[in-house]
């Protein structure tokens, strides 16, 4: 099969609904001629059925990326699914997720506030680290899934900070995975109307008028340009940038209003 990711083996995690940045991260890799292996956490038979949306149903495997005996056996449970060599190329870290309270600045304790922290940005140190067996010999890209944390959004919070950690925490990650050959690199892709969308009160304040602000435009609705962007990431076209962020907002990020 051709295409920009023929023949590497891509792990992706995040995917809960076909409306998903990481399915689409998915569909794409799988239709630029990569293997892809599902993680899920949780309801995995979810995961499994929304699989079968794909170009080719993928593999899942379980995964909470804050259980240490998890990310342990993961290496090996990647190589079960290993139709050749026990390789893997790529990862996709789709993870994020803080506690209603996290969403009040003022109010928020630690525990909310570490529950973010730790799963949405010390994980991507934690899954990037537990599947390092499978790339140190061979090389590879790490992408993860921001949104812009050099400004303070309205409602979103301690999640914000969270966010700024996880950017820390790609550079940081490429400094030490950059002499094993493997490439951290974040998509900050404008607000989407998803799963992880519900999750934020006020959503709407945070993605109110963002078409309007875009010299792109930018479709709320659509999470394939984020999807095509961390494919790009994944593949050998960007064989020399890492822990850069590469803003899929339709040009936002550069309005002053």
């Amino acid at each position: 099969m051709s295409g920009i990711l023929a023949g590497k083996r891509i792990l992706v995690t995040g995917v809960l609904t076909d409306a998903s940045i990481a399915f689409h991260a998915a569909k794409v890799a799988q239709e630029e001629g990569a293997e892809v292996i599902l993680t899920g956490f949780g309801r995995l038979s979810l995961v499994e059925r929304i699989s079968k949306r794909l170009p080719k149903p993928a593999p899942v495997i379980e995964l909470d990326v804050t259980n240490q005996e998890h990310l342990d056996g993961l290496a090996d449970r990647i190589r079960e699914h290993s139709s050749d060599d026990t390789g893997l190329d790529g990862i996709v870290h789709s993870i994020a997720f803080g506690p209603q309270n996290a969403f009040n600045f003022l109010q928020a304790e630690w525990e909310d506030v570490s529950t973010a922290v730790h799963v949405s940005a010390y994980s991507y140190k934690a899954l990037a680290t537990a599947c390092l067996p499978l790339m140190e010999e061979r090389g590879g890209s790490v992408v993860g899934l921001t949104f812009d944390a050099t400004v303070a959004w309205p409602v979103y919070d301690w999640m914000g900070v969270a966010k700024a950690a996880l950017e820390s925490t790609n550079r940081y990650l490429a400094r030490d995975l950059g002499p094993k050959g493997i490439r951290c690199n974040l998509v900050s892709a404008g607000p989407l109307k998803s799963m992880a969308a519900k999750s934020i009160p006020g959503f709407e304040t945070l993605a109110d008028g963002w078409n309007e602000r875009a010299p792109l435009g930018w479709d709320l609705t659509d999470p394939g340009p984020a999807g095509r962007g961390i494919v790009g990431l994944l593949s050998d076209f960007f064989p020399s940038t890492t822990g850069s962020v590469v803003h899929v907002d339709g040009g936002v990020h550069t309005m002053g209003v």
